[in-house]
């Protein structure tokens, strides 16, 4: 028996949008058609009329910290943010820095196992573990399969920082991944440049917090990039490769996708929107909040990505998210740069951007950012589902969004800063002005009400399967007495 229907909104999908009706049964979205409300009069019915019918967005690429005895609401937290930006699948990956013990940060399947147990029931919406390979695990490669076959059929690696793989092993990881099914995600910067890049810039005296971004240049980025798809070819295998900043990176891609080599890349909304423009600001406590790695780029990077995610050089766009905190990662007076934490939070807002930056903008169509969103499915496991809009349309939650939300400043408020006693959270997208499809500005970084409605079908069943996720719906029912932190 239906108990939902989302009547009189506009369902988009990856190739159209229609004015339809969407019926839920037992949390789950199990027709969409005209005229459901009239047939199922005993339902409950949520009046849609002037609002879009999204897919919940799945954000593939976030570092949510673990919850821990002395911040025991950390993980509860972002994704409770991510609910009220519309995301309603998140993947985290367990690297250093994110809370994973020392134990667990050994071994992938002993990091695994302790994701699984410290994430139990700590989450409004469904999520899962990408895990990360480091050079400080005993033998991640020969742990590879047996990850896999657990359910996590995606893993990172990086090419920088003290827990890089080497390429020799990232060879290996890439074989492995190929003959096991999984898929290997990359963060691709050339280690040599950028260390002595710090090291010049450092014996200098140059240690104020803008110096990040000029040792960390586009063709450090590219030059890793390039490398990283040459060893994939040389595994066989695909490449995914993570928030990439640059037009210089984006042509390596371009160039492999165009001789038809399985890479695949995303980029984030922080640079689709914002430019390298904020290290030149003055204040030194706003230049810290830009610290991420890549860090921001030039105009002309920011629309070569828009180029890419029209064109098909780009795959998804994934928020990067990093719940940094004023009053801890991103405290001043600033240490050296090296030291600052380098990433920003942007579970709550990556719908917002991409909506109010690329439909708002007419840098992609609403049609576009659908099917950015729903190519995780694919990407992740391109075997589960068919590729037809409708049947990945299905495969997700549903985030009714009203786009023409009044301009009020004092009503767009995000869940961080109502949580910031707790977190010191922050955004960078607070002084971000977003236009909607009728030119009205949605002031503060998203639109007024993101209401998120139904439980997924792949949640339940492809999601739940690769990744081992827990169901949303039984957070909310378990953790009622949580509520009241919103």
């Amino acid at each position: 028996m239906t108990d939902l229907v989302v009547a009189g909104g506009t369902v988009v999908t990856a190739s159209r949008s229609f004015a339809a009706d969407v019926a839920i049964s037992e949390g789950k979205i199990e027709a969409v058609a005209p005229g459901l409300a009239a047939r199922n009069a005993e339902s409950r019915v949520i009046d849609a009329t002037g609002h879009l019918v999204l897919p919940g967005c799945i954000d593939v690429h976030t570092h949510v910290r673990l919850p821990s005895d002395r911040e025991p609401e950390r993980f509860y937290q972002d994704s409770v943010a991510a609910a009220f930006g519309g995301t309603t699948t998140f993947l985290a990956f367990n690297n250093p820095g994110t809370g994973i013990s020392e134990t667990g940060s050994r071994s992938l399947l002993r990091g695994l196992q302790e994701f699984r147990d410290r994430t139990e029931r700590e989450s409004v919406v469904d999520f899962g573990l990408s895990a990360v390979l480091t050079g400080q695990q005993d033998d991640p490669i020969a742990e590879l399969p047996a990850l896999i076959a657990s359910g996590v059929p995606s893993f990172k690696a990086f090419m920088v920082y003290d827990f890089r793989l080497t390429d020799e092993r990232l060879l290996e990881a890439f074989r492995a991944a190929s003959h096991h099914g999984g898929l290997l995600q990359v963060h691709c910067e050339n280690a040599t440049i950028i260390d002595a890049l710090v090291a010049d810039a450092l014996a200098a005296g140059h240690t104020a917090a803008r110096y990040h971004a000029q040792t960390r240049p586009t063709y450090a980025e590219a030059e890793a990039t390039h490398r990283a798809i040459a060893l994939s070819r040389a595994a066989g295998a695909s490449v995914y490769i993570v928030h990439l900043s640059s037009a210089d990176a984006l042509a390596e891609v371009v160039t492999a996708k165009a001789r038809g080599w399985p890479v695949h890349a995303e980029t984030c909304p922080h640079y689709l929107s914002l430019t390298s423009e904020r290290y030149a600001e003055p204040d030194e406590g706003k230049v810290i909040r830009s610290v991420i790695s890549p860090p921001l780029r030039t105009d002309g990077d920011r629309q070569a990505l828009w180029l890419g995610l029209r064109a098909g050089g780009l795959d998804l766009i994934a928020s990067d998210h990093v719940p940094d905190r004023l009053s801890v990662e991103k405290r001043t007076p600033a240490p050296p740069f090296p030291q600052i934490s380098n990433g920003a939070p942007g579970i709550e807002t990556l719908l917002a951007v991409a909506y109010g930056a690329g439909v708002g903008s007419g840098e992609i169509g609403l049609e576009r950012m659908v099917d950015l969103s729903l190519n995780a499915i694919e990407l992740i496991d391109r075997n589960l589902y068919e590729r037809t809009c409708d049947v990945r349309w299905w495969a997700t939650d549903a985030a009714v969004v009203d786009c023409a939300a009044a301009p009020d400043a004092a009503a767009v408020s995000h869940v961080s800063e109502r949580l910031a006693v707790i977190l010191g959270a922050y955004t960078v997208y607070l002084d971000l002005w977003l236009c909607d499809l009728e030119g009205n500005v949605l002031a503060g970084g998203r639109p007024e009400r993101f209401n998120v409605i139904g439980q997924n079908v792949a949640t339940t069943k492809w999601f739940r399967e690769a990744h081992g996720l827990r169901s949303g719906d039984d957070y909310v029912a378990g953790d009622v007495e949580r509520q009241p932190l919103l």
